[in-house]
């Protein structure tokens, strides 16, 4: 199953709600206050997300985080790989260092190539804002939309 971890997902709504903010800095404590996500993990998502070059914090009373760029600049792939790692569904993708005993043999390899190049394109297209608002771009293929935001049929019904 694909499926994110827990971090990423509140390191999406975290920034997300950073993306509402008026420019200022927020704690860790109120983005806690604000999410429902504890204090610490929200601390460690900020970690995250400042060492990716998401967020810039700034230390002292008056302190907190913000955004380094427009939510708008911001890719929900960029996002998922500042708390993931690169965005992979095997091991033996470009840039991996893990090794496989048939990598070199596999014929495989450049299909799934083209599958994380679709998926990481995917995620790409949709940004930060898009998700703290609830929008989808346009330009999304419509495979990755909710059935009922669909404009033409599916090829085969669930039925079939």
């Amino acid at each position: 199953m694909l499926k994110l971890s827990k971090l990423t997902d509140y390191g999406v709504v975290i920034l997300g709600k950073l993306s509402h903010g008026d420019d200022g800095l927020r704690s860790a404590g109120d983005l806690a206050g604000m999410t429902g996500v504890p204090e610490p993990t929200v601390a460690k998502t900020l970690k995250l997300a400042s060492k990716a070059g998401l967020v810039i914090g700034q230390r002292g009373a008056a302190g907190g985080y913000r955004l380094v760029r427009d939510p708008a600049k911001i890719s929900i792939a960029e996002v998922i790989e500042a708390f993931e790692g690169p965005i992979a569904l095997t091991a033996c993708v470009d840039g991996s260092t893990d090794s496989c005993a048939v990598e070199t043999l596999c014929p495989m390899r450049h299909n799934w190539d083209t599958v994380n190049q679709a998926i990481r394109s995917a995620l790409s297209a949709v940004t930060l804002k898009d998700m703290s608002i609830g929008t989808m771009p346009t330009g999304i293929p419509e495979m990755f939309l909710d059935p009922s935001e669909r404009t033409t049929e599916p090829l085969v019904s669930a039925a079939e």
